[in-house]
């Protein structure tokens, strides 16, 4: 058998669809067969078999085990493996394998795997000597050896022990791991493998810490007196000689040596960071040491991280066969990480502050110390260097800080912005101080690039939280900007020109004889300077000046920027800017920028000209496209807000290049391209004047009747139904008098439509905007203009509400009952008593999905609309509404069992039945707290505020919390981002509601009978209104 499967595996790495496919399927058919585990598991024993097809056998074999070893896998498949001799033999010959003393790293990782996976569903009954085994390896085995036994404890550690299991095994663990991270007679890379290990225990021990954080905390205590020495002691100690170049990809001798010096260290560094994101305060006492030895390890790397990355271009960011990094810039960016850590711990600030006050200068102090590490290792990479050369992009997303490419140039400018939020005169006197002496030393241009680089990222923060820089600073660093721009240089001059537009935005009226100047140089660069780096950073530059200069500087020149812009992008080649999302990305910022100094050129000068052509690249861009729209939208409203004749000329303007990129896209199927020229479409009519320009309708219907009876794309339909409805909504005679090319009138045409977005086939997302226009129709054409077609239309949006999921659909259709409402609510009652939906009343499927999802409305207008339908609904008093029961209160199981997804499912939320005038009631007052701005937090927001066990002890925390990918987070913070339950933003304060709802209550706390259903209410309720109307 093994022979076939040998066959089998070899075919499904065949690059032959067919062959590959086929083999997969006959190794599935073999699942019934009791001996096929074992057999995968003899080839992966095998020696005389490849490598690679080794490694497969065993993949196979973890499939398997997930799939038919145990139910509690949630890959099970039904399939029980039941037979426990096999499965014993099977467990045997893994865990030999995984421990053996064979060098064969890729098959030996790959056995752990699958012995961790048995041991999840095994261990300890099934399989109670797993342990100790691997314990004794750990103990005495040979190098080899011990390498699978610390993976096999590794991946056990990773995925098997649950907390009691943990608890029971963790200090014997701890301790064989300890003797190994310690034994100098070791392997460095056993040894970092080793503290690995370790550092996966705190991912277990913070899953933990929650309900039994005593314990989890005195274990750490316990535990980190014997390791925190040895990790003091690993920093200090020196790397070995690092290998040549040539010399650099041996596996043994010096080279071996090397790697493993440098993985064991940042294996320590890890593990330090971890430790301090869960035991800060048990670090705290160590910090002052650790501070010490991470800064003298950055100082003695630096000549061999200039040597190696910025001198040659050593390879970097690697990791070994077991996951673990063992190249220089990984070590310099966690030891950057980690030193920014300790500036924040109580006893390093104390001693730090202290030796400042007694030396009195910032000069020559440790701010210029760490100044200088900062800019040494914020040099730009011969690597960066040559990627920046090739594709502007990657520059560009470097300097926006939207690139995922953390590097130990990012950490030092982190490095600089944190010390600059505890200490902010200090950096910048530091810095500027550190740059002065680079350039009276006359060193390289990558020096002073770096100190300025520094100085840009820590103006960022500056503009960020609104600070500035001091004036003696700001005009201490001009002369060094002038020198910079007229650099040979082309980094060391594209920074001078960001420098000094960063610099011109955060200090105030400092700069401004100068900034004016610095801003033409940047102009006239995008045109002159031969280097695209320069152009693009001068294109960048040009925001920080228009958003920091006066009007009657930057008026002026809105034209010239424009103008330079459309002749940059005139040398591109527009194949390439398909795939240039950066650069489009910055041009439209600084267009943007440029247009909106004054919006009224747009109608006759080429600034939205200059727009569109960079749209209609970069349409496939969610970013591009939204940056688009917005500006358009701030145009078309200023505009429209000047008059009608300004708004015919926008209109004139723009109309001929949206229904050219209509056709455009009709003909490339370009769908995101119709998106984008839909969505603008839509925002031009929505800023409409009354009525709109003659010819309008006759524009643009044709197309947008075309793609909404026949589009699929569900944002080109929902865009396009809005721009009909805003046309409707501003000129319903224009629209009423269009008449299509087969005689249909504009009426005919919109029922048609509408007709098309209410069939279920449609997807909600598709429809959204189906129910607003619906309420236009009915409005602007009136029952006398439609007929019959009135309560047809409104069975169909009663019958498409019945069956809709998506909220904005759902309260699109609302809509058009509600603002019937608000004219006659009495009427609306009664035609939908009289429908029919799947058997059901009308009003009963209408009013229940109404009542449902009022509190989750969006837009104020909306908003108000549905709170006016509403309280309309409730004055009837009408006995049908009376009579129907809809959801009142959550009703809270008794259980403290935590409610899984799967449970849910199971057991959804139940709630009570209330009459519908009552729910009307309760929604109501919900509305008036949402409207004064002061919905209070949900219970668990609450209980999350109210937090205030420190654990952080002596140890400082950021003031802000953010999600920052370049630090140690843990696992609880990460998910907290992704959670889908967090508590959510409240909305702004809607005084015109606000005192409609207050009326509303205050009106009918005189009418009879209201005491009783006030007395419906519950307690909280019942206070939120005395409290809101007694306001």
């Amino acid at each position: 058998m093994e022979q076939q499967l040998v066959r089998l595996l070899t075919e499904t790495q065949s690059a032959q669809e067919g062959p590959r496919k086929n083999a997969e399927w006959q190794l599935k058919q073999q699942y019934g067969n009791p001996d096929f585990p074992l057999a995968l598991a003899s080839v992966g024993a095998h020696d005389d078999v490849p490598v690679s097809i080794r490694q497969a056998a065993l993949l196979y074999l973890k499939t398997f085990v997930q799939a038919c070893w145990s139910a509690q896998f949630d890959e099970y498949n039904g399939q029980l493996y039941t037979d426990h001799d096999r499965k014993a033999r099977i467990r045997q010959s893994l865990l030999d394998l995984a421990l053996s003393g064979r060098d064969e790293r890729k098959v030996k990782s790959a056995a752990s795997l699958v012995v961790s996976k048995i041991a999840t569903a095994d261990f300890p009954d099934e399989w109670p000597d797993l342990l100790p085994t691997v314990l004794r390896v750990v103990a005495n085995g040979a190098d080899a050896q011990l390498h699978g036994a610390l993976k096999v404890l590794s991946e056990l550690v990773d995925d098997c022990f649950n907390e009691e299991q943990f608890f029971t095994v963790a200090r014997d663990l701890v301790k064989a791991v300890h003797d190994i991270a310690v034994s100098e007679s070791r392997k460095p890379t056993m040894r970092a493998l080793a503290v690995s290990v370790f550092r996966s225990c705190f991912d277990t021990l913070e899953m933990v810490m929650e309900d039994h954080k005593a314990a989890v905390k005195g274990f750490a205590e316990d535990t980190l007196g014997g390791w925190i020495p040895f990790f003091i002691n690993t920093l200090r100690i020196p790397l070995p000689p690092a290998p040549s170049d040539a010399e650099e990809d041996n596996e043994t001798g010096a080279p071996e040596l090397y790697r493993g010096s440098v993985a064991l260290k940042l294996q320590v560094v890890k593990v330090l960071m971890r430790i301090r994101t869960l035991f800060p305060s048990a670090l705290s006492p160590y910090s002052q040491a650790l501070f010490s030895a991470t800064w003298q390890e950055l100082s003695t790397l630096q000549p061999l991280y200039y040597q190696m990355y910025i001198d040659d271009d050593r390879q970097g960011r690697l990791e070994d066969a077991d996951g673990l990094p063992y190249t220089l810039d990984f070590l310099v960016l966690e030891e950057l990480d980690f030193l920014q850590a300790c500036l924040r711990a109580s006893p390093v600030r104390k001693e730090l502050e202290r030796q400042l006050r007694s030396q009195g200068a910032v000069a020559n102090s440790w701010v210029t110390e760490v100044m200088k590490i900062a800019v040494a290792y914020s040099h730009i990479t011969t690597e960066e260097e040559g990627l920046w050369d090739i594709d502007v992009n990657v520059f560009l997303s470097e300097e926006a800080n939207v690139t995922a490419n953390y590097t130990p140039r990012t950490a030092c400018g982190d490095l600089i912005i944190k010390l600059g939020e505890w200490m902010n005169a200090a950096t910048v006197e530091g810095l500027l101080a550190c740059t002065r002496t680079l350039y009276a030393d006359n060193s390289g241009w990558k020096s002073k690039e770096a100190a300025l680089y520094l100085l840009n990222q820590l103006l960022g923060d500056f503009q960020d939280v609104e600070k500035e820089i001091g004036e003696e600073a700001a005009n201490g660093y001009v002369n060094f900007i002038q020198h910079a721009v007229q650099e040979e240089a082309t980094f060391l001059r594209a920074r001078g020109f960001l420098v000094a537009g960063s610099l011109t935005r955060t200090s105030g009226d400092t700069l401004q004889p100068v900034a004016a100047t610095f801003m033409e140089a940047s102009l006239q660069a995008i045109s002159n300077d031969p280097s695209e780096i320069v152009k693009v950073s001068c294109i960048r530059a040009l925001q920080y000046y228009l958003a920091a200069l006066p009007p009657a500087v930057t008026h002026s020149k809105q034209a010239a920027i424009i103008s330079a812009l459309s002749a940059f992008l005139n040398t591109q080649d527009l194949s390439d800017l398909a795939d240039s999302d950066d650069l489009l990305i910055t041009m439209i910022e600084t267009l943007r920028d440029a247009i909106l100094l004054d919006t009224s050129t747009c109608s006759n000068g080429g600034g939205i000209d200059l727009l569109f052509t960079v749209a209609s690249r970069g349409a496939t861009n969610f970013q591009i496209a939204m940056l688009v729209t917005e500006t358009f939208e701030e145009v078309a409203s200023t505009i429209s807000a000047t008059g009608q004749v300004q708004y015919a000329q926008l209109a004139a303007k723009v109309l001929p290049s949206l229904m050219g990129a209509f056709d455009v896209a009709t003909l490339t199927e370009e769908n995101a391209l119709a998106n984008l020229a839909a969505e603008l479409l839509s925002v031009l009519a929505a800023n409409g004047s009354t009525p709109m320009p003659p010819g309008f309708v006759a524009t643009v219907m044709p197309r947008l009747n075309r793609m909404l009876l026949g589009s699929q794309d569900d944002e080109l339909l929902k865009s396009a139904t809005a721009a009909v409805k805003y046309m409707l909504s501003h000129d319903p005679d224009q629209m009423f008098n269009f008449q299509d090319q087969a005689g249909k009138g504009g009426l005919e045409v919109v029922l048609i439509i509408i007709d098309r977005l209410l069939n279920p086939a449609v997807d909600d997302n598709a429809a959204a905007e189906v129910g607003g226009l619906a309420a236009e129709v009915v409005e602007k054409a009136g029952s006398e203009r439609l007929g019959p077609y009135l309560t047809q239309l409104l069975r169909a949006v009663a019958e498409r509400l019945a069956t809709a999921t998506q909220a904005a659909f759902i309260q699109s259709l609302i809509l058009v009952f509600a603002r019937l409402s608000l004219i006659s609510a009495h009427d609306v009652v009664s035609f939908l008593a009289d429908v029919q939906i799947a058997g059901q009343s009308g009003l009963l499927v209408v009013v229940r999905k109404w009542m449902e999802n009022s509190i989750n409305f969006a837009g104020y207008d909306d908003i108000r609309q549905n709170v006016s339908a509403l309280a309309r609904l409730y004055d009837l008093h009408d006995p049908r509404l009376e009579a129907i029961q809809v959801k009142g209160e959550l009703i809270v199981p008794k259980s403290d069992r935590i409610m899984t997804r799967s449970r849910a499912r199971v057991q959804p939320d139940q709630y009570t039945s209330i009459p519908a005038p009552l729910k009307i009631i309760k929604v109501l007052v919900d509305e008036l707290l949402s409207a004064s701005g002061n919905r209070p937090l949900n219970a668990a927001a609450a209980t999350e505020l109210d937090d205030d066990d420190d654990e952080d002890g002596d140890w400082e925390d950021d003031a802000n919390d953010f999600l920052d990918l370049g630090s140690g987070m843990t696992k609880s913070q990460l998910m907290a981002y992704g959670a889908d339950d967090g508590p959510s933003f409240s909305r702004g304060r809607d005084d015109e509601t606000q005192a409609y709802v207050l009326n509303f209550f205050r009106e009918q706390a005189q009418k009879p009978g209201f005491g009783e259903v006030f007395s419906s209410l519950t307690q909280e309720e019942q206070e939120k209104l005395r409290s809101m109307s007694g306001a």
